[in-house]
């Protein structure tokens, strides 16, 4: 199959500024952006707690965690759709095929991944930084900010790859997104609907954002920890 027609076809798609490609995009980054704004903050509070606090069942809690950093999106997909279908409990809040159910499915793929990352991140800091927050008068919030900010870094990686990994799945975002154009149709639903019809272009352009937004992601992640484009 000759390719360079179709890749030529997808450099002018992207650079011709085609609405209905440019749309799927948004709606990509938007709703990706949004579950990881939503979900960031609870799961570094749940990551700092499960590493400095002991209580019975910790430990399992942990690995059921850890275990879900692989758990498969569609599996997520499906729990969620039976959930707010119209025979499920949620059923009522008219959520299915929508952009808000990706978000809540995203933000539940999402949780595990910042949870895990940076459980690690705080386990491997040094325990002086948060001793010494604490002999200076700092309270408990304000010690565990200190105890966060000497390992921003760990954290700043679990927030990259939870994001980059929400932003390229399709099994969650096609069960409850349902793939509508201009609505929940995003970047990886796209890539499969216009790969199986034949239609290379579209989908050749589409990836070629999602690898564009991938190295982005790891490039942003390693300039900010100095390790980037610096030298």
């Amino acid at each position: 199959m000759d390719l360079l027609q179709p890749t030529r076809e997808a450099f002018s798609l992207l650079f011709s500024g085609n609405p209905e490609l440019w749309r799927i995009i948004f709606i990509s980054l938007r709703v990706s952006l949004i579950a990881m704004l939503v979900v960031t903050p609870l799961a570094v509070a749940v990551g700092f707690f499960l590493a400095t606090v002991a209580f019975p069942g910790r430990r399992a809690l942990v690995i059921l965690i850890q275990g879900l950093l692989s758990s498969p999106t569609v599996v997520v997909g499906l729990l969620l759709y039976l959930l707010l279908s119209r025979q499920g409990p949620f059923g009522s809040w008219h959520l299915l095929f929508t952009q808000e159910a990706m978000i809540i499915g995203q933000a539940i793929i999402a949780f595990p991944v910042v949870v895990a990352f940076t459980l690690s991140a705080v386990q491997g800091a040094d325990p002086r930084a948060h001793e010494t927050a604490v002999s200076l008068g700092a309270g408990t919030t304000r010690a565990a900010l200190t105890t966060l900010l000497e390992v921003r870094f760990g954290v700043m990686a679990a927030v990259f790859n939870a994001f980059g990994r929400v932003f390229s799945e399709i099994g969650c975002s096609l069960m409850v997104g349902g793939n509508i154009l201009g609505l929940t149709r995003n970047i990886p639903t796209a890539i499969a609907l216009e790969t199986s019809k034949g239609e290379f272009a579209q989908g050749i352009a589409l990836g070629i954002v999602l690898m564009a937004v991938a190295l982005g992601v790891n490039y942003a992640l390693a300039f900010v920890q100095g390790e980037g484009g610096l030298k």
